[in-house]
């Protein structure tokens, strides 16, 4: 535990290093499962090895060590961690969960409100403004819709009208609302996340353009669609759960479109792999020595104040001396 219960935070920061800029070099699709993964595996790993930080200050404290039961003295000479970062610990645990929390409301909340627009929107699943400002976005609901505006539908032409619909379509068709809650619920639990979350956008923006592509056919006209309805909605005030064609940075995309599709690269995702595989390793390792700390620490037969008052350790199934002495006498003793 000395130092396995640490790794999960290394391999948080090392990944909120690294997605930055592996996620625009590999396909958009399979980065987006990638950085799905990794945020998930490295919030839970965050928050357990918070909780066995803090745990082992928590378990100093008499009225829990009783509970126990354990030894204070024990624990204290045989843990590894101080007991100001195990304070540490559980405060940023605590201050995870309230993030969580929030975060969670948050998100709640814009997914209600985008499905009770979708349900005041008239028409299918294309919803046409009437509206002269350009705006184009998915919104996620039972089912989605694809909202666009008259200003939009004018700003284009008829092929990028197309891809612009096929890049909202592909919002909606591969659920990437999802995508983005679990990446906001992960940087909410642990704040080294964020850059993971950041760059996760991007790539679902990415995703739905390679669709539009292929949807389209045509690499260049989804790259002028992009730029147009950019350029068209620079000054838009966009909905709050909408995944809009003119997300993340449009030149970066642009200039993707006009290049070859990426290809699969399976180092990094080794990599990223191997790093999940080292921060779970390592947190079950210090579970197991917080387990084992604590089993070392306890008393065989009841704490000293439990025994001086003739108790036992409850489940023990046994009888304290002092209670088989106080037994009355039930009936006179058979002679042999």
């Amino acid at each position: 535990m000395r130092v396995s219960v640490y790794v999960p935070f290394v391999v948080s920061a090392l990944l909120a290093l690294l997605a930055p800029w592996a996620a625009p070099r590999l396909p958009p699709r399979p980065a987006a499962w990638a950085l799905t993964c990794a945020a998930l595996v490295t919030a839970g790993g965050w928050a357990g090895a918070l909780a066995l930080l803090a745990f082992t200050g928590v378990g100093q404290i008499p009225e829990v060590a009783e509970q126990g039961p354990w030894s204070v003295t024990v624990l204290q000479a045989e843990n590894p961690v101080r007991l100001v970062v195990a304070v540490v610990g559980g405060m940023a645990l605590a201050g995870s969960a309230v993030a969580l929390g929030v975060a969670a409301r948050r998100q709640l909340r814009a997914l209600l409100v985008a499905r009770r627009d979708c349900a005041r929107l008239p028409g299918g699943e294309l919803a046409v403004l009437d509206d002269p400002r350009p705006q184009a976005y998915a919104l996620p609901g039972a089912p989605g819709r694809i909202v666009v505006s008259r200003g939009m539908l004018c700003a284009l032409d008829d092929a990028e009208r197309q891809a612009l619909l096929a890049h909202e379509h592909a919002h909606l068709r591969h659920r990437h609302h999802a995508f983005q809650i679990a990446w906001r619920l992960a940087a909410a639990v642990n704040p080294l996340l964020r850059p993971l979350a950041a760059s996760g956008a991007f790539v679902l923006e990415r995703w739905a353009d390679e669709e539009a592509a292929a949807t389209t056919g045509d690499r260049t006209v989804v790259a002028r669609a992009v730029a147009r309805a950019a350029l068209a909605t620079s000054r838009a005030r966009r909905h709050p759960g909408a995944l809009a064609a003119d997300g993340g940075p449009v030149p970066r995309r642009v200039r993707a479109l006009l290049a070859p599709p990426r290809r699969l690269r399976p180092l990094p995702l080794i990599a990223g792999a191997l790093l999940l595989v080292l921060c779970c390793g390592s947190l079950a390792e210090a579970t197991v020595d917080t387990d084992a700390m604590f089993a070392g620490a306890m008393y065989p037969h009841g704490t000293p104040a439990h025994r001086a008052a003739g108790g036992q350790p409850a489940g023990s199934g046994r009888r304290s001396p002092s209670a088989a002495t106080a037994e009355p006498d039930t009936g006179p003793k058979r002679a042999r």
